[in-house]
């Protein structure tokens, strides 16, 4: 159980930053953007084959990156030029992408599995150094070091990227183009009435939530040790309900506070799937089922509880109305009774 938790942590931090993505899209711009299940695919085979190919595996990882931003800005040209409905241009670009995908990496799957990859240079650097020790100490110190992952390097190197990549969305969403992005979302009709192009950010925004993941795909297959054509099935599924479950749990007050909230609902995610993986009446095969349950729980659960408490502030506003005429009564019957 605590080893399927550890594997839930890492795994949800490499989907934080396709969640991120996804709420570029569908929350900031208010974009519904189905290229996702591509564009994933197309950040890992870019990355895959080019790691094969010899290329470092950082610029491998960028390279993937670049391409997610180059796919999603034709979504957005698709949507902008083309005045395709957002929805369609989505679905336009992911059929395509499939074949896009193929001719990348020249088959249906790539194996990892010998190759030199971020993963496997961190492990080397935590091997030579002894780094593992240093993060076993406070388990040993403890008395828990049989609930201690067997190593720290993939948490620790996601942690960093996930951090990074956080800390770099912020600080541009809060810039003025970041901020103009988010207007752009709101009320382009405002945005224009300022002769800004808001074309210009829709392309912008596209581009960068799927070159986040991409980013995310290129870490997935370096992870996994594979590249496969069909590796981004779902994907918008899983980011919808990680964003959507952050949202819940963690708030949406600020742009800072959000973007952790995504991150965090991203592992928490990952952590009820490996824990409904567990259940002895389900099966791998029930993967597709058990994401399709959480985005419904996901999607009800908080309308039920918002309704909830409309349904008590109604109730504790009807009492304290019914109180105060009831007081307004008890005055006006002693009024009357000093009069007479």
């Amino acid at each position: 159980m605590i080893t399927s938790l550890y594997g839930a942590l890492e795994t949800g931090l490499i989907y934080a930053i396709m969640a991120l993505g996804v709420y570029i899209s569908f929350r900031i711009l208010d974009f519904p953007d189905l290229t996702v299940d591509g564009s994933f695919v197309t950040g890992g085979g870019v990355a895959a084959i080019s790691i094969i190919g010899g290329v470092d595996p950082i610029v491998a990882t960028l390279l993937g990156f670049v391409a997610g931003f180059l796919v999603g800005c034709i979504t957005g040209l698709l949507h902008t030029k083309g005045n395709i409905n957002p929805l369609l241009a989505g679905i336009i670009m992911m059929i395509g992408l499939y074949s896009v995908n193929l001719r990348i990496m020249g088959q249906a799957n790539l194996s990892l599995l010998n190759e030199i990859t971020l993963f496997s240079q961190l492990k080397g650097i935590f091997e030579s150094l002894s780094l593992d020790a240093v993060f076993f100490a406070p388990y040993e110190w403890l008395g828990l070091s049989a609930y201690a992952p067997r190593s720290f390097y993939a948490i620790v190197m996601m942690l960093l990227v996930v951090l990074i990549v956080k800390k770099s969305l912020d600080i541009f969403l809060q810039t003025e183009t970041g901020l103009a992005l988010r207007a752009t979302g709101d009320n382009q009709t405002m945005v224009r009435s300022f002769s800004a192009n808001t074309n210009v950010y829709i392309i912008l925004g596209i581009g960068l939530a799927n070159a986040l993941v991409a980013l995310s795909g290129a870490l997935v297959v370096q992870y996994n040790g594979f590249a496969d054509v069909n590796l981004g099935v779902g994907m918008i599924v899983v980011g919808l309900a990680s964003v959507i479950i952050g949202e819940v749990l963690f708030g949406k007050k600020t742009i800072v506070r959000t973007t952790l909230a995504v991150i965090c609902g991203a592992i928490v995610y990952r952590a009820i799937y490996a824990m409904a993986l567990r259940v002895d009446f389900l099966e791998a095969s029930d993967m597709k089922l058990i994401t399709a349950l959480i985005v419904v729980a996901a999607l009800v659960i908080p309308n039920m509880l918002q309704k909830s408490s409309e349904k008590r502030q109604f109730k504790r506003s009807q009492k304290a109305l019914a109180k105060v005429e009831r007081q307004k009564g008890e005055v006006q019957i002693v009024n009357a009774k000093s009069n007479s």
